[in-house]
C-alpha cells in the first residue's frame, strides 16, 4: 500500500469484490453499484488488492486513511532519525577531571538512546605514542560497560583514534529496574526510621 491506491472513478474494472467499512464481505458487484453504495454511505471506494481476481475494494474515508498513513510514516522517520551519534574528543594527555566530565556526558547520551563516538586527537609527535590514546579509550569503554557495548572497536585513522559505543538496551533496562528497587527500598527504610 506504499504506492497511491485507485479511488472511486479511477477504478476502471467492470466488477469488484467489496468489503464494507466494518470489514464485512459484501461479495462481488458491478463497479458502478459499488460506487453508488459507497456514495450512499458517505465513503470512498478504494481498491486495496488490485491484483486479485476480481480486484478487492473497500468502503472507507480515504482522506482520513491517507492522513493516518502520513502520520505513521512521519513517526517512523522520526524514530529512525533519533539514533544520533554524539562525539566526545580527548587528547593523549587529557586530565582526570576532564575525562570524568566527558564520561558523565557519554552516560547521559547512551541513556537517551544515542550512540557515542570517543576520539583521541594526536598532534604532531604525539602520534608516536598511540598507547596513551588507546589507554584512554579502553578506560572509557570500561566505565560505560554497564550501559553500552562496543559497536566499532578502537581504530586509528590518520591522527585520530576512535571507538563507537552504542546503548545496550537490556543492560539499561536492568539498571533502571535496579534503581527503581533501590528507590522503593530507600522509601521503606525512611518509613521504618519515621516509625521509631
Amino acid at each position: 500500500m506504499g504506492k497511491e491506491l485507485r479511488v472511486n472513478d479511477q477504478i476502471k474494472v467492470p466488477r469488484v469484490r467489496v468489503i464494507d467499512e466494518n470489514g464485512q464481505q459484501l461479495g462481488i458487484m458491478n463497479t458502478r453499484d459499488a460506487l453508488k453504495l459507497a456514495e450512499e454511505r458517505g465513503y470512498d471506494l478504494v481498491e486495496v488488492a488490485p491484483h486479485a481476481n476480481p480486484p478487492v475494494c473497500r468502503l472507507m474515508d480515504y482522506g482520513k486513511y491517507k492522513y493516518e498513513r502520513q502520520k505513521e510514516e512521519k513517526l517512523h522517520k522520526k524514530q529512525q532519525a533519533s539514533a544520533v551519534v554524539k562525539e566526545l574528543r580527548f587528547h593523549p594527555n587529557t586530565g582526570e577531571h576532564d575525562f570524568n566530565f566527558k564520561v558523565r556526558h557519554a552516560r547521559e547520551f547512551l541513556l537517551e538512546g544515542h550512540k557515542v563516538k570517543a576520539s583521541v586527537l594526536f598532534k604532531g609527535r604525539e602520534i608516536l605514542h598511540t598507547e596513551f590514546g588507546e589507554r584512554i579509550l579502553r578506560r572509557f569503554i570500561e566505565m560505560l560497560s554497564d550501559i553500552g557495548r562496543v559497536e566499532q572497536d578502537i581504530r586509528l585513522e590518520g591522527s585520530v583514534m576512535s571507538v563507537l559505543i552504542s546503548p545496550d538496551r537490556k543492560k539499561i533496562q536492568i539498571l533502571r529496574e535496579q534503581e527503581e528497587k533501590n528507590k522503593q527500598l530507600g522509601g521503606e527504610i525512611t518509613d521504618a526510621k519515621d516509625e521509631k
